[in-house]
């Protein structure tokens, strides 16, 4: 009976292929490998043609989804070897981490002392504000006995356990490396000969183990009992060559067995909860660093090359990148491959590498296919470094139904999982790409947001623009929302009107309602409808009204396009918008300048929302209340001014009314500041105004043209986000007709017109200064 323990790290092409090797050459009777064995069940599928790596083990609390652990595979894991070769040899397989139950079980009860203690503090406190010693000093507080934090979500097989310094660093120093990840890869991944590399590997943690100044961890100490325990229990079943695949550090814990009393002490009454598992699919950027996993790497797409060729030289990995340059339209020929290669070799040979790694050929690509230019190796990064990469899962893998309802939905419409996004645009004419859009609608009801959603423009409300990608956590909110139904229609009804229930904000209700019409779930929309009205009729804030009635409107409308009912919607519609004519005028009044801006964007909407209906009677309580606010002298001067625009530009103000109103509030006996907030709430949205009427025109230039000078610097940043806010071509038109002084002759016409030579004369010596002259009298003769 032998027990053989292969050190390796995870996600390690060269350690994969060490294992690999090893087992082939032992064929062992059973191999245990690190990871929690509630997932034990899943090892049958290794080697399945529709488990594809990368992907990982889920494994989470159903009574809680969101405490969760990822366990990632990729092709070139080593423990996916192991796990291939199990099955393909037929041969026993167990994973011997501590199990997720024990871990999760902890968490728990630490969540709880936490929570108890922070209770037993607040009454402290309290206690210590009402009480004193005779002395009239506060009491001495009593020691809290402190309790072991334990976060399951850490125990995502990490390569070396947290420390302040990555303890392989000190080996690397020693080697003369001055980072220990390097030195990892050229000693261990790059290798090509096996020979007593795990023997090496053994030494080398056992020497870090000893020499290295170390706290006690308990977690630590509790996963090297279990997996002690595992290979005791594998001795005892008389399995005669067991192999263990476990993370580098571990290796000497499992190699010199303690007493296994002292580990079932330890062990001893551990908490416990229920825990379930499942695979899902992985991709190459949740492997990587960048994504926060603990035993994340830096280059998956490039670990998978060297696992495929460990032999390349470079020359493989240079005709890639020299295809993807191509495909982007660059031009590299063979000579710059070949110059690459020999300055990449050339490299590894000066720092004494067998053969070149990732960081020489980078250097190589950088100088010869990039010219210097680094901007081309974030493409390289992005496409071959790390590589948007997905796995597949077999749909036979057991699944929570609310998980197998949207399988099954994605290939019924043809909508596969991506690493990278993919664009569809839908046509809800279509019968397809109808499907699609409410299977997306309700699965953005459910807070899984795969899909987003962007505005399509000149296409009408007959096509929708979205962008899918896929992220692996969105398997724990699948899990989670699978409480409230087993398919995506039953579970996004009963949580959006649990939701609904629950909200008090209209407008977050009204956005529910946007979203649940598209997605055609009519028990929703009664729901919605019948709480806008209760939260409506108990509303007395006309603003939060208007801020709902543009989404109203979009609902009414999308519903026919939808075709359905939209008869509730426009019902509630009509009321909303009859009692916010009536109140708004009074909410008009007193309003502060800042408070003036948000509520002239809530009329802008709210006037287009009113032409969208196409009403005659809510159009005409509309423009009866924009006559009351601008006929108001009592009306914010910006709320007025833009009232007044509204009401002319319906043709209910005649152009005399409007002249009289501009005349009267652009009047110098009114204080500059509110004339300058009338102006701006006037001109909303457009100046052509201005350039068409030479009366309203002449108005503003009169009053401008009397402002005094420290009055016109104060009023100087209103006009100024008055005119910021019209068109480039407006702009430039309104500067030629202050140009001219106002009379709308082009410059054409002007320039072949009276000029004015002493007025031109006045501003010779500024224009000098600007060219760069000291002298007007450096002009040429008859300049």
């Amino acid at each position: 009976m032998s027990v053989h323990i292969l050190g390796i790290r995870h996600h390690g092409p060269g350690s994969a292929r060490n294992v690999k090797a090893f087992l082939e050459e032992l064929q062992p009777d059973i191999v245990l490998i690190e990871g929690p064995p509630e997932a034990d069940s899943l090892l049958q599928w290794a080697g399945h043609d529709d488990l594809q790596p990368p992907v990982a083990i889920l494994a989470y609390q159903p009574d809680s989804p969101q405490k969760a652990c990822f366990y990632p595979f990729a092709a070139f894991s080593p423990e996916w070897q192991a796990m291939l070769y199990a099955k393909t040899h037929r041969i026993h397989a167990r994973f011997m981490d501590l199990p997720l139950a024990h871990v999760f079980g902890m968490e728990n009860e630490a969540a709880a002392k936490r929570a108890a203690g922070a209770q037993r503090d607040e009454t402290q406190k309290e206690d210590e504000t009402q009480s004193t010693t005779p002395d009239g000093e506060t009491p001495p507080a009593e020691l809290n006995n402190s309790t072991e934090e334990f976060t399951a979500a850490e125990l995502d097989m990490e390569f070396f356990p947290p420390s302040p310094q990555d303890p392989v660093a000190h080996l690397a120093h020693a080697a003369g490396y001055d980072d220990g990840e390097r030195w990892w890869e050229h000693m261990f991944e790059y290798r090509l000969g096996q020979e007593q590399v795990f023997e090496a590997v053994h030494d080398a943690m056992h020497a870090l183990r000893e020499e290295l100044p170390r706290r006690y961890d308990r977690k630590e100490a509790l996963r090297e009992a279990w997996m002690r325990k595992c290979i005791r229990q594998a001795e005892k079943e008389m399995f005669q060559r067991i192999a263990v695949i476990c993370g580098a550090w571990h290796a000497p814990a499992l190699q010199t067995m303690p007493k296994q009393k002292d580990d079932n002490d330890l062990l001893k009454g551990l908490p416990k909860t229920k825990v379930e598992c499942t695979w899902i699919p992985w991709t190459y950027s949740r492997l990587s660093y960048e994504s926060g996993y603990g035993a994340g790497i830096p280059s998956p797409g490039w670990y998978e090359h060297i696992w495929e060729h460990p032999a390349d030289d470079g020359s493989r990995w240079m005709a890639l990148v020299a295809k993807l340059f191509r495909e982007q339209q660059q031009d590299t020929s063979v000579a710059h491959v070949m110059e690459a290669v020999r300055l990449a070799n050339a490299l590894a040979a000066l720092r004494h590498y067998p053969r070149p790694g990732l960081e020489e050929l980078n250097e190589a690509t950088l100088s010869v296919l990039c010219n210097g230019e680094s901007i081309l190796m974030q493409l390289i990064r992005d496409e071959l470094i790390v590589r948007n990469r997905i796995g597949k899962v077999p749909t036979e893998v057991p699944t929570p139904p609310l998980q197998t309802d949207i399988t099954r939905w994605q290939k019924k419409l043809r909508l596969p999982q991506t690493a990278d996004f993919k664009d569809y645009t839908l046509d809800l004419r279509k019968d397809t790409d109808l499907e699609r859009s409410i299977f997306l609608h309700r699965l953005q009801l459910l807070e899984i947001h795969w899909g987003k959603r962007f505005e399509v423009s000149g296409k009408g409300t007959f096509k929708e623009q979205w962008r899918l990608q896929w992220d692996p956590a969105f398997s724990i909110d699948i899990i989670e929302k699978g409480s409230w139904g087993n398919t995506v229609a039953e579970a996004a009804t009963s949580f959006v009107i649990n939701t609904a229930n629950n909200t008090g904000t209209l407008q977050q209700v009204c956005k529910m309602l946007e979203s649940a019409i598209p997605a055609e779930l009519p028990a929703i929309v009664e729901v919605l409808i019948h709480r806008i009205n209760n939260l409506a009729a108990a509303s007395g804030d006309v603003l939060q009204l208007m801020e709902v009635i543009p989404s109203l409107v979009n609902i009414s409308r999308y519903g026919n396009v939808r075709k359905t009912d939209a008869a509730l919607v426009n019902n509630i519609t009509e009321s909303m918008i009859g009692r916010i004519c009536i109140s708004l005028p009074a909410a008009c009044t007193a309003v502060a300048d800042d408070a003036a801006l948000p509520l002239l964007d809530l009329f802008f909407a709210m006037n287009d929302a009113i032409n969208l209906v196409q009403d005659n009677d809510l159009t005409a309580s509309w423009q009866e209340t924009l006559l009351v606010i601008s006929g108001n002298p009592q009306s914010a001067p910006m709320i007025a001014g833009y009232a007044s625009r509204l009401l002319f530009d319906a043709k209910i103000m005649t152009r005399e009314t409007l002249v009289k109103a501009f005349s009267v509030s652009m009047s110098v006996a009114n204080p500059p500041a509110l004339a300058a907030a009338w102006l701006e709430g006037f001109l909303r949205g457009s100046g052509t105004l201005l350039l068409l009427d030479e009366e309203l025109w002449s108005m503003v230039h009169n009053w401008v043209s009397q402002l005094e000078n420290d009055i016109f610097i104060q009023v100087l940043p209103l006009l100024r986000r008055t005119f910021s806010n019209f068109t480039a071509p407006e702009r430039k038109k309104l500067g030629d007709k202050v140009k001219h002084g106002g009379n709308g002759t082009s410059i054409k016409a002007a320039t072949t017109g009276d000029i004015d030579h002493e007025r031109g004369a006045r501003g010779i010596p500024v224009v000098m200064q600007l060219l760069g002259f000291k002298d007007a009298k450096l002009l040429p003769d008859g300049a």
